[in-house]
């Protein structure tokens, strides 16, 4: 495929990357920060006027559109979200392009001693004379999504204009959230109204992953007993003790993600806060498989307990929610998308790399609610910080992998 997006993928990018749009765990709204509706609803007009049909912003935040069919096929959706990570701090986000990369390190006009080094990230080295996009050092870029909605856009962009390629149906849904856990809701399954889909949502060159963590959220809430400290002995239960003791018990060589790669799963502590009198802790506990991922929340429990028994003038409550499941799980049932994927990436002149995602995307859930969705590459790197980085070349392959593969789905029909 000779046609290149290279320049309209480096502007989408850009000019989404810019306007802020994280999400908010601790807000119970959808979407779950009000800043998400500026792009949703930026996305929405730009839809409308590149041709797109159906398009609307839903009232649980979702922009839905439609390509129509030139042939007969399955419906597929297209999904990338449009939240930004709350981990790293993304308000005022400027980004910038490195263009014809020289192999060496990028430097941060904001963060003078931040250095993004090919040596320490070797896929970085793989892209000489490639135009790389980052942040300006004191935020994370955002490519994760936004990256995947200017795939999306271009490649619809792309199909609006040229009715002369075959393809069935096309659902488009951007959604909030997917950050925190909360892009798919009960709704979307039905309105996406796709036989399966894809997010674009996924890293290296090549990857398609149909394979991700299973997921389920803690919170620890501990009550201590609150006293002047000139009158604390004997009386005082410290709260910030207790969670520090619980903490500190938890596995730390063997199961945090800093320790851990490929299958391992892990328990991660993503805050704590409170006082003498009352602390949270709240954590993430991930793993591939089930029961895995049961005994990491059994061993949260009893971890709990035991602080517990040692202070029983304290009040120590741990509840566990789940998040999504391991997408495998349902996908290898019907491996159909995953194959369709696979011919595409090879079509394209790309060997298809499938390794489990140490994550999830909105695919794990809608897989999960009956829309088989496996995840797609579009190049990201170093997600969640300063050191975020995409390659526009990268995208590009991933906006062709897009239209091959809603092509190759009708031929298929033929």
């Amino acid at each position: 495929m000779a046609h290149s997006f290279d320049q309209e993928l480096e502007q989408r990018l850009v000019r989404y990357a810019a306007i802020d749009s994280q999400s908010n765990e601790a807000s119970t709204s959808s979407p779950s920060s009000e800043i998400q509706l500026d792009i949703l609803r930026l996305l929405e007009t730009e839809l409308a006027e590149i041709g797109a049909k159906e398009v609307r912003l839903t009232d649980y935040g979702v922009v839905l559109a439609t390509i129509p069919g030139t042939a007969d096929g399955p419906t597929i959706g297209l999904v990338a979200h449009v939240d930004t990570a709350p981990q790293f701090n993304a308000t005022g986000v400027k980004p910038r392009v490195v263009h014809g990369y020289n192999g060496g390190d990028i430097s941060f006009p904001d963060a003078p001693g931040l250095v993004l080094s090919p040596e320490e990230y070797p896929y970085l080295g793989k892209k000489i004379g490639q135009d790389i996009v980052t942040a300006s050092g004191t935020t994370l870029l955002g490519a994760d999504d936004k990256a995947g909605i200017s795939i999306i856009m271009t490649a619809a962009r792309h199909l609006l204009a040229h009715p002369e390629i075959l393809h069935g149906p096309i659902r488009i849904a951007f959604t909030p959230d997917e950050e925190i856990g909360r892009g798919v809701t009960e709704p979307l399954p039905n309105d996406l109204a796709a036989d399966f889909a894809y997010t674009f949502d996924g890293a290296a060159l090549g990857e398609i992953e149909y394979e991700s963590f299973s997921a389920d959220a803690a919170e620890i809430n501990i009550t201590g007993i609150s006293i002047h400290p000139g009158l604390a002995k004997g009386k005082m239960v410290n709260a910030i003790h207790l969670a520090s003791k619980i903490i500190a018990t938890l596995p730390q060589v063997t199961m945090t993600p800093e320790v851990t790669d490929k299958r391992e799963g892990f328990i991660h502590a993503t805050q704590m806060y409170g006082d003498a009198a009352e602390m949270t802790i709240k954590l993430i506990v991930r793993d591939f498989e089930r029961d895995a991922l049961a005994a990491k929340g059994d061993l949260l429990q009893q971890v709990c307990n035991a602080i517990q028994a040692a202070e029983p003038r304290a009040v120590i409550t741990c509840s566990i929610r789940p998040q999504y499941r391991n997408m495998r799980y349902w996908l290898e049932t019907d491996m159909k998308p995953v194959d369709l994927a696979h011919e595409a990436t090879r079509k394209l002149g790309l060997e298809p790399v499938s390794v489990p995602i140490r994550g999830g995307t909105d695919g794990s859930i809608l897989t999960e609610m009956g829309v088989p969705t496996p995840n797609i590459f579009t190049g990201m790197q170093n997600i969640h910080g300063p050191l975020e980085w995409i390659s526009v070349q990268d995208m590009s392959e991933a906006t062709k992998l897009c239209l091959i593969l809603v092509e190759l789905a009708a031929r298929q029909t033929e």
